[in-house]
């Protein structure tokens, strides 16, 4: 452990929920190699989602099955939603996490500081919809329309909350006019049809599956919803224990990250066929070639944290009650580990 690092994990205090991570080195949950040396669990959560690209890619090659063949024991849990994976943490059954930023945040906020962003995964990667009949034709006419986003409290709706702000607009929750509704993104596709909703701030693959069914157009593009684009769409966590017992697991983690991202960004139509391989694998049905196509071109594939942004959700979700405080940056990051 680098002399910097163990500085700041011996400044870390475990105050309110205490990750009990007992799966990683402890005797009672380590397997036996063959040699007789114990090996480590390491527990890795994901959604079989474009945004997750970097994750994906490692599992399909198992990367760090042969990276740790001899050391650790990897295994991939799949998740659909960022709340449940948190649970999952909090409960000691995961130790590193691909999620959003906004759940990572709450996550960390309810932990007191034991939930930490470790890296970035991808950015932007989201747009705004609306109907053709909607008669929307800019953000002012988003006034007294009924908008859908996948998730209350999550990283699109964040973004349309701040939207509706710049706009002067408010939430029927909040004394406005605008309604807004959370539905899963394949129900959003059926509510955009039917015209039950006349928009929706959808994330990739679903903005151009949408898009493509033929009754949405794109109000604002990938790199006009939040920050130019510049914002995590995903972010990788680590549990404040695992941080502490295998820091150097946890480097060689980041390391594997990024030599992925490299590979992504290298050899991206191998990529994109590798991500909806892994797709299909999970969800039982793989994407349209135009439609991984485009998604991938309205994100970025990227390890680089843009702090900022992630502190701006943190503000806005305090704003909007989804978290009790903004917490202090140096709680919520750890990206000293790669220094």
């Amino acid at each position: 452990m680098n002399k910097f690092l163990k500085k700041i994990l011996a400044g870390v205090a475990c105050a309110g929920i205490c990750l009990s991570v007992s799966a990683c080195g402890s005797k009672a949950d380590s397997n036996k190699a063959d040699s007789g040396e114990e090996k480590t669990d390491v527990r890795i959560a994901y959604f079989p989602n474009i945004t997750h690209t970097q994750a994906l890619v490692m599992k399909n090659q198992k990367t760090l099955e042969e990276k740790w063949k001899d050391t650790c024991s990897v295994s991939w849990t799949s998740f659909n939603a960022g709340p449940a994976e948190m649970e999952a943490i909090f409960a000691g059954e995961i130790d590193l996490g691909y999620i959003g930023p906004v759940p990572a945040l709450s996550a960390n906020v309810k932990s007191e500081g034991d939930v930490k962003i470790i890296s970035n995964t991808t950015n932007a990667g989201a747009v705004l919809l609306k109907h053709k009949d909607s008669g929307i034709h800019s953000l002012a006419d988003l006034a007294g329309k009924k908008i859908a986003v996948p998730q209350m409290g999550n990283t699109q709706h964040l973004c349309l909350l701040h939207l509706l702000s710049e706009q002067g607009l408010k939430t029927v929750d909040a004394g406005g006019d605008v309604t807004v509704n959370a539905s899963s993104n394949a129900d959003i596709l059926n509510l955009i049809d039917n015209g039950s909703v006349d928009a929706a701030l959808v994330p990739e693959p679903w903005g151009t599956t949408i898009e493509n069914n033929g009754n949405a157009e794109v109000l604002l593009d990938a790199d006009e919803v939040f920050l130019e684009g510049n914002y995590p769409t995903a972010v990788v966590v680590a549990s404040q224990d695992f941080l502490e017992d295998h820091p150097d697991l946890v480097e060689a983690f980041l390391e594997a990250h990024e030599e992925a991202t490299m590979y992504i960004n290298e050899n991206l139509e191998e990529a994109r066929s590798i991500v909806n391989t892994e797709i299909e694998a999970a969800t039982g049905k793989a994407l349209e070639e135009d439609v991984m196509n485009n998604a991938f071109s309205r994100m970025t594939v990227d390890t680089t944290l843009n702090k900022e942004a992630i502190m701006k959700f943190a503000e806005i979700s305090k704003a909007e009650g989804f978290i009790s405080k903004v917490p202090e940056e140096e709680h919520v990051f750890a990206t000293e580990l790669r220094e």
